[in-house]
């Protein structure tokens, strides 16, 4: 029988910026990082008409709950956790340097890489050719990823410094595997997890080598200062992840939350609950119910809506279509976020024929034109370290995912509120409208607030920092 050489398939989670793997050799499989979604994995193994022998775990997760445990104990696989974490469930347990068959011509070796989490492992992909064992590539987890590592304080500040410095130790750990295998890393497509983003959609030990930081800084203190110096807030349901993890979480709920009529949406809204609408930000800023905010299916819905909305709230989802209820409970389910109800159909019918709130959308040359000739305020809610790299002066500086408890602190008056690119704007906009502020929505590009469409500058908005640098994200 002629050799197989291994296949990889990587199943992306975009809206959280991480990615899973599946590797066959044609007949079995072993599945890396799986998301709590595991439908997702279990086609891609039929479609290769593959057995699921495996399933690897390269840590505990702060980013989402795992459907390893779950995968696990649909499809019979082994599951392997790291030794040293202390899990609730039945696992293999794996340590550096063990040797784990998969197929006679595929293996995987474990590689102790602290740093993303003092228990992190990455596993080598080995392929057996003429009787040599060939690397393929390492699933690299939190640890080295395209272009960055993953970041180091998720087990709090005062970790941070060690991990930072294991993160760098694992990264030339790493470096020492050949040139030419892949690294496959969960985080750094977008993730929060990812200490710097990447553009980089695959690379080698050997490009990491010549291009990422961890390797091309010698100095480990100078690497730690420049990767703490980088670190901005990450989602505040992280806390809730990794317990849910070591847990071991069953398969994620994906059925359609009971309706809600459009009393009961009045009724939710008035009680104080979470009433979200997942429609595009043009269409709820020209219409929505009053009371409710705006999360859109078109961003970064799950990363945003758990960052902004508490553990314990009630909520309700409204749509246009019960499909996108659907992908909505899917994409929340991954981070254990359970909506109560939902209701489709159009904005009239689920406002129960009560007149629409609305909030006028502007740029940021509407933003220059209109300060010549009043006063208004300027809401910055992006990241303190893209507020840090260039802001608009005199701007009112309130992170998103701050402003549900700083309300207070935003000035009076009509309130022009910007992000990068007009997602995170919109959520904020909605809720300073449904807490009874006048808002202009400024759904714009922020390098417009510098570069106008002409040439000229803004002036009205003169960037107080130099250099834009760091402006922009992958997840806005």
């Amino acid at each position: 029988m002629p050799t197989v050489h291994p296949t990889i398939v990587p199943i992306d989670t975009p809206t959280l910026g991480d990615r899973s793997y599946l590797a066959h050799d044609g007949r079995v499989a072993l599945v890396v990082d799986p998301q709590r979604d595991i439908d997702r994995v279990l086609a891609v193994a039929y479609a290769a008409g593959v057995r699921i022998t495996h399933v690897f775990e390269t840590h505990i997760h702060n980013d989402y709950l795992t459907g390893g445990y779950a995968l696990a104990e649909v499809t019979g696989a082994a599951y392997h956790v790291n030794a040293d974490d202390p899990v609730a469930f039945d696992r293999v347990p794996v340590r550096d340097g063990d040797l784990i068959a998969v197929g006679p011509d595929m293996r995987v070796r474990v590689l102790a890489t602290p740093g993303h989490t003092f228990t992190h492992l990455s596993y080598v992909l080995e392929h057996k050719t003429d009787g040599v064992w060939i690397t393929v590539g390492v699933f690299t987890g939190g640890s080295l990823l395209h272009g960055a590592v993953g970041r180091p304080d998720l087990l709090g500040a005062r970790h941070a410094r060690a991990l930072a410095a294991h993160q760098h130790a694992s990264a030339h750990r790493l470096a020492r595997l050949p040139d030419a295998a892949r690294v496959l890393p969960t985080h750094g497509f977008g993730s929060f997890c990812a200490a710097t983003q990447s553009a980089a959609d695959a690379s080698t030990i050997g490009a990491e080598r010549i291009t990422n930081p961890a390797l091309t800084t010698v100095d480990t203190e100078t690497f730690i200062a420049e990767l703490l110096a980088g670190l901005d807030a990450w989602p505040a349901y992280y806390a809730r992840m990794a317990p849910a993890n070591t847990d071991g979480p069953g398969p994620s709920e994906l059925a359609m939350p009971r309706r809600a009529d459009a009393a009961a949406i009045r009724q939710a809204v008035d009680a104080g609950e979470w009433v979200i609408d997942l429609r595009h930000r043009v269409a709820f800023a020209a219409g929505h119910v009053a009371g409710t905010i705006n999360v859109g299916l078109d961003g970064s819905f799950a990363t945003y809506l758990g960052w902004i909305v508490p553990a314990d709230a009630t909520l309700t989802l409204l749509a246009e279509t019960p499909a996108q209820i659907l992908e909505a409970r899917r994409e929340l389910s991954r981070i254990g976020v359970d909506p109560a109800a939902q209701a489709t159909g159009g904005i009239e019918a689920l406002a129960g024929n009560r007149p629409l709130r609305s909030h006028p959308r502007a740029g940021f040359a509407d933003l220059a034109q209109v300060s010549h000739h009043r006063p208004v305020v300027v809401l910055d809610v992006r990241r303190d370290l893209e507020y840090a790299a260039g802001h608009l002066s005199g701007a009112v500086h309130i992170p998103v995912h701050e402003l549900r408890d700083r309300l207070a602190e935003v000035p009076d008056g009509e309130v022009w509120v910007h992000c990068a690119a007009g997602y995170r704007a919109s959520i904020a906009a909605s809720m300073l409208a449904a807490a009874g502020r006048r808002v202009v929505h400024v759904d714009d590009d922020f390098e417009n607030a510098v570069h106008q469409p002409d040439g000229s500058v803004f002036e009205p908005a003169v960037v107080e920092v130099a250099g834009m640098a760091g402006t922009g994200e992958a997840i806005r």
